[in-house]
């Protein structure tokens, strides 16, 4: 199913703890923006709440006011109105509590999935999943309004959860379905049977969960998600101006107002839930909050006592989607482990990530965004992200290991880890950066209450094993029932003379080992409390280590893709790192792959993903991306490259691109540059086809006498851009062609002979045309520009260069230019007194078109060359050798083709040279589309030779019009608009049309459903305006294809 298109949002808002981080997650708003995940016109916020533990509703009501005061400022206003909510789209997100497995929250966890659709390449936070669902699922349709959205959960929802939004008003909550167990610890919702929520129940009774039962035994669960309308936006807004709900808000704090605590679901939502009475709820207490003083308790009944004044009477409403999911990441690290990891699955998830022994990842296991070279084994159900690990490192089971450099790998060998979570973290004391390390066991508990453990044994008993006493971690006034892993001064963060490492903390699996000197450096360290960490985790720090961990394992991909001659495309990592601001080292990346690869095809590809770096940097401003590559200062680096010399060429290219990077203008310049040494490395890949260029010696023509070669034109049935360099030997080619006289004749010819003088007499055009175009060569200064292909003579003189001296005649145009070349090689060669076999004139003609700088592809020679219906291909592999197959079709067939088959003249010139550069550019970013539709033209040449074996008129009429389905994917813009109506007009009247070769324009080719249709045809077109001078042809197959004979003068 499409995807909605996805909410334009006005405003998000993003909710954080501290105040030191907003500036951070602004940026990482300004980042997906960037990343075109936001649109661009939304205005991004990140706020901190104006206490650390302010509750989910005084987080959401801040968030309202600061979105309306902005809006508001930028209507003009001079004071905060709810009027312009009514036009606005709003998402809040809100950060929630500190998570102890990401220094950065739930929010930026990252998970193990990748999208292959997305335009810039990235690891996946939780908090983009969040996006994309609110933005393409949940979010459109709806009215404008408001919608809170938590981030510390993991969400599944359908693509269309079927949510209507007619006649809505108040407020309504999405739920996803649950057990009646995992209900027991979370909360449900009690609705009748239009949908109205009754009550809200939180770790109810086993009676209250099967109260909220459906039919099919689930129940709904609070999931984080509400929509105010804006009407009851505007409600909510009108609080925090009326104590104490202002205390929830900046401005009240500001004003000097006593904080107060809030929840969204049980004090906003619960009091417009139909079944709750007011009495109960004045008195009641959200269960997301301790046990206070009668103080505090009659603050938090006035505040009630408001909400219920403003918001009882707005309806609220369920949205449940059965099909969705919802996991709550507690603290838990097995449940945590349990999300990232894939119990059954065969292999690992790697992703974003590059590993040198992908063999010892453990089944089920996940790595994200790490670089492991050599052996680094992980066990099953083990995850590791946001690493460089140098092995032989060995991470057994249940296991959960993040932040570690390749500085710290030295600290696992020789170790075998279970059931533990290892982190690096990034931290700021007094203002100087420094690193810090932690480990706790897979088992051990977050909570307060109970016994507890560390390591997954007791606290007695790790006291016994490591000789760490319990006024190390507590003061001795703390009471017992109170110390607990959160508050014990576990992690060193400062030692007094070195770095701290992952050792002074592994140092405890194994005491013995370590000895006594580990516990003295432990405790001379300055050591704090999970709880003290927290607030001096250097959040801005941990987000750009693992943005340049990212781009360090991305140019090893980048690397490795290229050298592995990979289908996958860097266009993603290319827009990366050129909005992230590190186009630098992946230039000097490709650079270093095209100089050292010594493979001209891998070279060619390298220095195509540099033109499109290049492209990225110019941010659609500096013009076209095709156009001239011949600027004098490029001289230098191209002479380098057609000289064999990779390593100097693609030096010289990187000391002359630094010049072009100032501006747009030059930046595309030089992009087009690149795809011009490129062409060059593309040149010397296809001149391999001369290993199969052979010739005989055969006695000469008589003085004077002529050499005479006459080709038929040739049509496409199918494979074309397959044959097309470096497709041809990257992908491997299949193209089926038929030769076809047009109007009865072989439209396409050239003559050759001696003559006396010592010159080069070269003639274009009809034979005997007083206005045919004659070129005189005296001296090799006139051939210097036989590589310029629109240079007159060009293609003559290139033959010359290749073979000898021609005289040429050409009658129609029709892809010809080829064929015209094969026609001009083979008579001049029988002028010299050689006789060239066709095959090896198909090899020859692609030699001629690298050295007349055209780049062609071979599908025109084989078509026009050899006789009748056939299929060329060539293998992926160089030396590029093309291969030719007759088709045998039935008896009578090729008549009844003959009936079948007309050629229409569109009257539009084709541009085929522009769709050529288009289409080696998509196909060397490797776009997926593109070679997805590549594969499917050579597997569909093969699918066009079984229907002409059967004599099938129909299934060939199928086969071109989904060829020409695929020659507009390969090649948007091959269509022109007058095109298209001439098709439209015909299409009632034929089995399949396409026009030829690459399109754009020329001629159309035609399988009517009845037999002999020109004049029924002309008749149709002659009712259609606007179409411009066409003109009808009449087509036959052709049997002889290339023919060769001597005439007298």
């Amino acid at each position: 199913m499409e995807q909605p298109k996805g909410v334009d949002w006005t405003v998000i808002i993003l909710t954080c703890q501290y105040k030191d981080s907003v500036e951070v997650f602004q940026r990482e708003l300004e980042i997906r923006q960037k990343r075109e995940q936001i649109p661009t016109r939304t205005l991004l916020l990140a706020v901190e709440d104006p206490e650390v533990h302010v509750g989910s509703g005084g987080a959401t009501l801040n968030a309202l006011l600061v979105v309306a005061e902005h809006l508001s400022a930028r209507a003009g206003f001079t004071v905060v109105t709810s009027d312009v909510l009514h036009s606005a789209w709003i998402l809040i997100l809100h950060m929630g509590r500190d998570f102890p497995f990401d220094d950065c929250g739930r929010a930026f966890t990252c998970l193990p999935v990748e999208n292959p659709q997305a335009p810039v390449e990235a690891v996946v936070c939780n908090l983009d999943c969040l996006l994309d669902i609110m933005s393409h699922r949940l979010g459109p349709g709806s009215p404008p309004g408001v919608w809170v959205c938590s981030t510390d959960m993991l969400l599944s929802v359908p693509p269309n959860p079927g949510i209507s939004w007619d006649g809505f008003r108040g407020a309504r909550v999405i739920a996803l379905p649950g057990s009646t167990a995992y209900a027991r610890n979370h909360g449900v919702y009690l609705t009748d049977s239009q949908g109205f929520v009754l009550d809200i129940y939180y770790q109810g009774t086993e009676a209250e969960i099967q109260r909220c039962a459906r039919p099919d035994g689930r129940v709904p669960l609070v999931s984080g998600l509400v929509f105010f309308s804006v009407e009851t936006a505007e409600h909510l807004l009108a609080t925090h101006v009326s104590p104490p709900l202002d205390a929830c808000t900046y401005m009240g704090l500001d004003s000097g107002a006593r904080p107060v605590q809030l929840s969204l679901f049980f004090d906003i939502l619960l009091c417009m839930a139909r079944n709750v009475r007011r009495e109960d709820f004045l008195v009641g207490q959200p269960p997301e909050m301790g046990q206070g003083d009668a103080d505090i308790a009659g603050y938090r009944h006035g505040a009630r006592a408001e909400l219920w004044r403003e918001l009882r009477d707005q309806p609220l409403t369920v949205a449940y989607v059965p099909d969705g999911s919802y996991n709550y990441m507690t603290n838990s690290a097995s449940e945590f482990l349990h999300c990232l990891t894939f119990p059954g699955a065969p292999g690992a998830q790697v992703v974003h990530s590059q590993v040198e022994e992908r063999q010892l990842l453990g089944a089920g296991s996940s790595v994200v965004s790490c670089l492991l070279e050599g052996p680094v084994q992980l066990g099953p159900g083990s995850v590791l992200q946001h690493c460089h690990l140098r092995g032989p490192i060995h991470i057994g089971t249940g296991c959960f290991v993040s932040g570690l450099d390749v500085a710290q790998s030295e600290a696992l060998h020789g170790l075998e880890l279970h059931d533990l979570v290892l982190q690096g973290h990034h931290v700021q004391l007094h203002g100087a950066r420094s690193r810090a390390f932690t480990l706790v066991g897979r088992l051990d508990s977050w909570e307060r209450q109970g016994t507890g453990t560390y390591l997954n044994m007791s606290w007695s008993q790790f006291f016994q094993k490591t000789g760490i006493r319990d006024w190390d971690l507590w003061d001795p006034d703390m009471p017992r029932i109170e110390r607990c892993l959160l508050n014990a001064r576990l992690f060193p963060v400062l030692h007094p003379s070195r770095a701290l490492g992952p050792q002074d903390m592994l140092w405890m699996l194994d005491p013995q080992e370590a000895g006594s000197k580990a516990l003295r450096a432990w405790r001379a360290s300055w050591r704090l409390s999970w709880e003290q960490l927290q607030p001096c985790l250097d959040r801005a720090a941990t987000l750009a280590s693992r943005r340049h961990l990212f781009f360090r394992q991305a140019l090893h991909k980048a690397r490795h893709v290229l050298e592995a001659r990979q289908d996958l495309s860097l266009r993603p990592l290319i827009q990366a790192a050129v909005r992230e601001g590190c186009p630098g080292p992946l230039m000097a990346t490709l650079d270093q792959v095209a100089a050292g690869v010594g493979d001209p095809g891998v070279a060619a590809r390298a220095l195509a993903c540099v033109a499109d770096v290049l492209g990225c940097m110019a941010e659609g401003q500096g013009g076209l991306r095709s156009g001239p590559a011949a600027n004098p200062e490029w001289v230098r680096p191209f002479s380098y490259l057609e000289c064999g010399d990779l390593a100097r060429g693609v030096a010289a290219l990187a000391e002359e691109r630094d010049k072009w990077l100032s501006r747009p203008a030059l930046l595309v310049r030089a992009a087009r540059h690149y795809e011009g040494a490129g062409q060059i490395l593309i040149r010397q890949a296809v001149m391999s086809a001369q290993h199969f260029v052979s010739s005989v010696p055969v006695e000469l023509p008589a003085p004077g006498q002529w050499v005479v070669a006459e080709c038929p034109a040739r049509v496409d049935f199918s494979g074309g851009w397959s044959d097309t360099p470096p497709l041809a030997y990257e992908l491997g080619g299949a193209v089926l062609g038929l030769a076809v006289r047009v109007n009865g004749r072989r439209p396409i010819g050239a003559r050759a002979r001696c003559i006396p003088e010592p010159e080069l007499w070269l003639a274009l055009g009809p034979r005997q045309d007083e206005m045919a175009t004659k070129i005189v060569c005296g001296s090799l200064d006139d051939l210097q520009d036989y590589c310029q292909p629109h240079a007159p003579g060009a293609l003559l003189k290139a033959a010359f260069i290749c073979a000898g001296i021609v005289s040429v005649h050409s009658k129609l145009s029709l892809s010809t230019s080829s064929i015209l070349a094969g026609a001009a090689l083979a008579a001049l060669q029988r002028a010299a007194g050689r006789a060239v076999g066709t095959e090896a004139l198909i090899h020859a003609v692609l030699h001629l078109e690298q050295v007349l700088t055209t780049g062609g592809g071979w599908q025109d020679q084989v078509g026009g060359l050899m006789p009748g219906i056939k299929v060329g291909r060539s293998r992926p592999q160089l030396p590029l050798k093309v291969e030719v197959e007759e088709i045998t079709v039935p008896a009578g067939f090729v008549q009844k083709l003959n009936d079948h088959l007309l050629l229409v003249y569109t009257g539009k010139t084709r541009l085929a040279r522009n769709l050529l550069q288009d289409v080696l550019r998509s196909w060397y970013a490797r776009l997926p589309a593109v070679v997805q539709n590549a594969h499917n033209l050579v597997r569909h040449t093969e699918e066009c030779a079984e229907a002409f074996r059967q004599g099938s008129l129909p299934l060939l009429g199928q086969c071109l019009t989904s060829y020409w389905e695929q020659k507009k994917l390969m090649a948007p813009g091959c269509e022109p608009l007058a095109v298209r109506r001439m098709m439209d007009v015909l299409a009632p009247h034929v089995h399949g049309q396409s026009l030829a070769g690459a399109g754009g324009g020329g001629f159309l080719y035609l399988l009517t459903k009845e037999p002999r249709q020109k004049e029924a045809l002309e008749a149709v077109l002659a009712k259609t305006e606007g179409l411009g001078n066409y003109s009808i042809h009449l087509v036959e197959v052709d049997t002889q294809g290339l023919s060769l004979q001597l005439l007298g003068d």
